[in-house]
């Protein structure tokens, strides 16, 4: 079984950085590159009684490369159920959702599963580390599903793990480590694939106010080197981390902060 093209990329972290979008006076937003995210008119409508609830109320937004993009919203207000549509974890009702120019909007789950497996890249507030394998051992495990041999798994494994600064740590198992240190794993892990965006959903929820210091530095050295990061969460100083915050409530995109960072 093939696996997924794992090769480093050929531009340079300072190419992909310099190809984020610009800031215009009237808040618009332009780039020399096509948007990686597009969401068009995305309505999101489940049925659950007599009224249906509209969780996304025709939503549109885009986030170019390189962008580092935080969510935040009163509980209810979309943000989750954005995640989802974002993480080919739900399809919209109506509207379309493009990630790196594929209209992902009304795929199944199979093709679903594939793009997210290996375009997007996925951290929680819960580790979800296998508690009896060692860091480089849960950093490697999407690589597995994806068919990736023996020999390549280890060595990209060990090149996620020195992404994120645990290089004398590899061999450690999960309670050998640091809350913080654990959610390094996890973004190590999600990063081996090399996904086009990462997806991070409270992800110093968890975390004392040390490590979320640290988890947070760390993702932003991440977006330094060129990363597309999206993340979510109802803290303001963590919100407050990202170039661009976007806020969402009553299932509607209400307005952004621009240059939060």
């Amino acid at each position: 079984m093939s696996g997924p093209n794992v090769s480093p990329p050929v531009s340079s972290p300072g190419d992909r950085y310099s190809a984020r979008a610009e800031y215009s006076t009237n808040g618009q937003y332009s780039s020399p590159v096509p948007p990686l995210v597009e969401f068009q008119n995305v309505w999101k409508t489940y049925v659950t009684g007599a009224e249906p609830v509209h969780a996304l109320r025709g939503v549109s937004i885009k986030v170019f490369p390189g962008e580092y993009i935080s969510i935040v919203g009163p509980s209810g207000s979309g943000k989750s159920t954005f995640m989802h549509i974002l993480g080919c974890l739900d399809t919209p009702t109506s509207g379309r959702y493009i990630l790196a120019g594929t209209d992902v909007s009304q795929m199944d789950e199979e093709h679903l599963a594939e793009v997210r497996n290996r375009r997007i890249g996925f951290v929680f507030q819960q580790f979800h580390l296998l508690p009896k394998l060692s860091a480089w051992r849960n950093v490697e495990l999407p690589l597995i599903y994806a068919g990736v041999d023996r020999r390549q798994r280890k060595l990209l494994a060990m090149q996620a793990l020195d992404q994120v600064g645990l290089t004398n740590r590899v061999s450690h198992l999960p309670n050998q480590l640091s809350g913080g240190q654990q959610q390094r794993v996890a973004v190590a892990r999600a990063l081996v694939t090399q996904p086009d965006v990462l997806l991070a959903d409270e992800p110093t929820g968890n975390l004392d106010s040390r490590s979320s210091n640290d988890v947070m530095a760390m993702l932003d050295a991440l977006h330094r080197s060129g990363k597309t990061i999206v993340l979510i969460t109802h803290e303001p100083d963590v919100a407050a981390a990202a170039e661009r915050i976007m806020r969402f409530r009553d299932g509607r995109f209400v307005g952004q902060q621009q240059d939060a960072a």
